[in-house]
C-alpha cells in the first residue's frame, strides 16, 4: 500500500558551459555571486587576503543599520564631531567636510560614508555609537565573524592605512550579500549619485558617488569602492536587472579605468552567460501527496526557503527537480510535518536535497470511515 514516490515535476532545462578558464579579468583577485541562487559563478584566488580599503564602510553602515533596525539608533539622533574625527576632513582622505564640535544627524553621516566615502563620517559615526573607534572596530570584527566573514579583521571604521585591517573579497562579498538581503530600504543610500552636506560656517558642499559603475547603462545600483597605495583599486559592486541581482567584488585592480572596466566586464559577464532558475518560492504549495485513512485525500507540501539555481546558457545537459515520499502518508497529519524531499539534479548527480512540509493539518478518519475505506480499497483496489 505504501511505496516511494517519484514525481518529476521540473524537467529539461536546456544548460550551457562557459568554462571560467577560457574568462578572466584584470584583478589581482576577484568574485562574482548571483544574490537569489547564493551560487559563485566566478571566482580568482577569492580566498587570498586584501586590506579592503573603503570597502570596510559597508560594515560601518551595517552596524548603524543593525542599531537603527532594533530601536537602538534613530536617522535623527546627532553625534558632535570631535577632533579626531575632524582630523581625517584636513589630512587629504575623503571627507565630509565637518568641523569639530558640529552636531551632525546619524542620517548625513551615514550618507557622507556611503556617496562621499568621508573618512572623517566614519570617526565621528564610530565614536557617537561606541564611545571610541577602537571599540567601534571591535564590534565591526564581531559582526564579521557572526555572519560568516571568517579571515576579516577590522581595526578602524574607515579602511584607512593599518596592517590589521584585512579581510577577502569572499568576505567582503559576504558582508554586501547579508547588507542587501537585511536592509533593502537603507540600501538605497548606496546608488544615490549626489550627497549635499550644508556644513557649518560655509557653503554647501556637494559630492558625487565615487562608484563608477552606476554612471554606466548596467543597472549598478552600488556598493562601495576603494583605494589603498598598498592594495591599489578595488570595488564591491552589484547590478539589479530584470528581478536579477549579481554582486562582484575586486581588488588589486591597476587603475581607476581599470577599476571601472573590468568590474563592469564580469558583471555583464555573469548576465549574459548564465540564467537563474527558480525551481520553489518559501511557503508556498508544490504540489500536493497522497493521504491514506485521512480526512482529506491529499494535502499541500512546501519548502521553507527560495530555491534558485543559476545554470549556465548553452549547455545540453538536463537539470531535474523531483519530489520523493513514501506514500500514501497516512494520517494524521500536523502542519509542517517532513513528508518528503525536494531533490534537485543535474547530470544524474544530487546538487541539494530540502525537506518537504505539510501545509496544512489533515485529520484520520473516524473508525467506521476507516474500515469502509479499507474493504473499499481490498475490493476495488
Amino acid at each position: 500500500m505504501i511505496k516511494l514516490k517519484i514525481l518529476i515535476i521540473l524537467i529539461t532545462f536546456l544548460l550551457s558551459f562557459n568554462s571560467n578558464a577560457s574568462f578572466d579579468i584584470k584583478a589581482r583577485t576577484a568574485i562574482l555571486q548571483d544574490f537569489l541562487s547564493g551560487e559563485i559563478l566566478y571566482e580568482k584566488d577569492a580566498d587570498k587576503s586584501i586590506y579592503p580599503a573603503s570597502m570596510t564602510k559597508i560594515m560601518t553602515a551595517i552596524i548603524a543599520f543593525d542599531l537603527i533596525k532594533s530601536g537602538d539608533l534613530d536617522l535623527n539622533e546627532k553625534f558632535i564631531v570631535s577632533e579626531n574625527a575632524w582630523r581625517l576632513s584636513s589630512a587629504g582622505y575623503s571627507s565630509m567636510f565637518i568641523m569639530v564640535g558640529d552636531e551632525v544627524s546619524v542620517e548625513n553621516l551615514l550618507k557622507g560614508i556611503i556617496i562621499a566615502s568621508g573618512n572623517d563620517a566614519c570617526v565621528a559615526l564610530a565614536e557617537g555609537i561606541a564611545g571610541t573607534e577602537d571599540e567601534f572596530a571591535i564590534i565591526m570584527t564581531s559582526k564579521a565573524k557572526e555572519i560568516g566573514m571568517n579571515d576579516t579583521n577590522f581595526a578602524n571604521s574607515s579602511g584607512i592605512n593599518n596592517p590589521h585591517n584585512v579581510s577577502t573579497v569572499r568576505d567582503i562579498m559576504t558582508m554586501s550579500n547579508y547588507l542587501i538581503k537585511n536592509f533593502p530600504k537603507e540600501y538605497q543610500y548606496f546608488s544615490e549619485k549626489e550627497f549635499t552636506w550644508e556644513r557649518t560656517g560655509g557653503e554647501p558642499i556637494s559630492q558625487g558617488n565615487r562608484n563608477p559603475l552606476l554612471y554606466k547603462n548596467l543597472g549598478a545600483d552600488g556598493i562601495k569602492t576603494g583605494y589603498l597605495a598598498v592594495e591599489r583599486y578595488s570595488l564591491a559592486s552589484s547590478i539589479y536587472r530584470k528581478g536579477r541581482r549579481l554582486i562582484a567584488v575586486g581588488s588589486g585592480f591597476d587603475t581607476k579605468s581599470d577599476r571601472s572596466k573590468e568590474s563592469a566586464k564580469l558583471l555583464t559577464w555573469g548576465i549574459t552567460n548564465h540564467d537563474l532558475i527558480e525551481i520553489a518560492k518559501s511557503n508556498t504549495p508544490i504540489l500536493n501527496v497522497d493521504i491514506w485513512l485521512g480526512k482529506k485525500s491529499n494535502v499541500a507540501v512546501y519548502v521553507k526557503e527560495d530555491v534558485y539555481k543559476t545554470i549556465p546558457k548553452k549547455r545540453k545537459k538536463f537539470l531535474k527537480v523531483s519530489v520523493t515520499y513514501n506514500g500514501p502518508i497516512q494520517a494524521p497529519i500536523t502542519k509542517d510535518d517532513i513528508l518528503g524531499k525536494l531533490i534537485v539534479t543535474y547530470k544524474d548527480e544530487i546538487l541539494d536535497e530540502y525537506d518537504l512540509f505539510a501545509y496544512e493539518d489533515v485529520k484520520k478518519l473516524n473508525v467506521f470511515s476507516r474500515l469502509l475505506k479499507s474493504i473499499n480499497y481490498l475490493i476495488w483496489g
